[in-house]
């Protein structure tokens, strides 16, 4: 249902000073004219009363409104139309200057309903003024068909001049939605392709490394095995592997600098965080106002940098999150050396996530369980029973 502020706003610029800064300049120019022609024939005229020069400057009103407040300033010509019986044969120029220029104006501007309003609200009145009210001319009376027609005839000629660049209006706009759609879908078709590509390349690099990886592997095995009865093979089997190990890294980097988009910040030299790095990270969150206690269970087993790190970034995404939702609450962490299992299992005894927040269902939750599920494991995200959250991770320790 349409506002009063609809109502007012319909057919408005979309840059309003502007609109009103152009249209003030047309209403002077059109002030212009009409001084000009009075000038011009002040012979005849004599002076002028000051009714017509108030109701000049009153018609200017409109016009300079028109791309602003179209629907006040249409209304501001109805009281124009019953007043311009009263100054024949002084009529002044404004008055025709102002109904042409407001009905291209609701025409071009105007839905074809709100156009037809308009266009009828401003022309009826002009079509039937004379007929109530005869109009005479140094004395002899026009005939009503003739007014009648010739009003009706201009006004529907400049509504359908307007409707005509509304409709130009109308098409330019949607082609110009065209082509921005027709753009971005071609940037998106470049950008798949470009990405389809990288993982292709990315697949084959990763044949490369795998492949040279085996090979050290297979090397190795047999230098540890010849290493005492011929040291000569042996040294030649590590000359390999040292020069298959470096070609494996040029090609990893290869391979991760075809993965690696420009929105991707760069890596950082610094070593990655692992089991060693959890009791600083317990303390930075104890800093931030969440007190946390680190618990230790079984032997600590000697782990793979990948998996030491996916364990830390549990932690760091579960402790994160305790610390913005659980509020007044206490969190602990474990962990449990086993002798096929390491489980990982972080909860917090505050009051949870709040209805509609986007704990756990965030970016943190989709990079924990695809670093889980990278090596293997399982991971369980959810409210305690008796209060709290819970995180649960369970990796194979082979």
């Amino acid at each position: 249902m349409k506002t009063v502020w609809d109502w007012f706003a319909a057919g408005r610029s979309r840059r309003p000073r502007r609109a009103f800064a152009r249209d003030l300049r047309l209403a002077l120019l059109a002030l212009a004219a009409d001084a000009l022609v009075v000038w011009i024939d002040r012979d005849e005229q004599g002076g002028v009363p000051v009714t017509v020069a108030l109701l000049t400057l009153w018609l200017a009103v409109p016009i300079a409104l028109r791309r602003v407040l179209l629907w006040p300033a249409l209304l501001m010509l109805l009281p124009a139309v019953a007043a311009a019986p009263a100054f024949v044969p002084a009529q002044p120029l404004m008055l025709p200057v102002a109904f042409i220029v407001l009905t291209y104006t609701a025409g071009s501007r105007l839905s074809l309903r709100g156009a037809i309003a308009a266009g009828l609200l401003l022309w009826v009145p002009v079509v039937l003024t004379p007929l109530a009210v005869p109009i005479m001319v140094e004395g002899y009376e026009l005939p009503l068909a003739y007014l009648a027609v010739n009003n009706a005839l201009l006004g529907l000629v400049v509504f359908l001049v307007g409707r005509a660049v509304h409709g130009r209006r109308v098409t330019a706009h949607a082609l110009e939605e065209r082509a921005i759609a027709a753009e971005a879908n071609q940037r998106a078709l470049a950008e798949q392709a470009v990405a389809d590509e990288r993982r292709r390349i990315a697949r084959e690099l990763h044949d490369v490394v795998a492949h040279n990886v085996s090979v050290m592997g297979v090397l190795a095995t047999g230098a540890r095995r010849v290493l005492r009865t011929d040291p000569d093979a042996a040294d030649e089997a590590l000359t390999t592997i040292e020069e298959t190990s470096r070609a494996a890294m040029r090609e990893l980097r290869r391979m991760l600098g075809v993965l690696r988009t420009e929105a991707e910040p760069a890596a950082e030299l610094a070593p990655q965080p692992g089991i060693a790095g959890l009791e600083a990270l317990a303390e930075q969150v104890r800093d931030a106002g969440l007190p946390v206690t680190l618990r230790v269970d079984g032997t600590p087993a000697e782990l793979e940098p990948g998996v030491a790190l996916t364990v830390y970034r549990i932690v760091q995404e579960a402790l994160t999150n305790a610390l913005k939702h659980a509020g007044r609450a206490t969190a602990q962490v474990r962990l449990s050396f086993g002798v096929y299992w390491l489980i990982v299992e972080v909860f917090d005894t505050g009051r949870g996530p709040l209805p509609g927040s986007e704990h756990g269902a965030g970016h943190g939750l989709v990079g924990m369980r695809e670093r889980v599920a990278l090596y293997g494991g399982t991971l369980r995200v959810g409210p305690r029973p008796g209060g709290g959250f819970r995180v649960y991770a369970k990796i194979p320790m082979d």
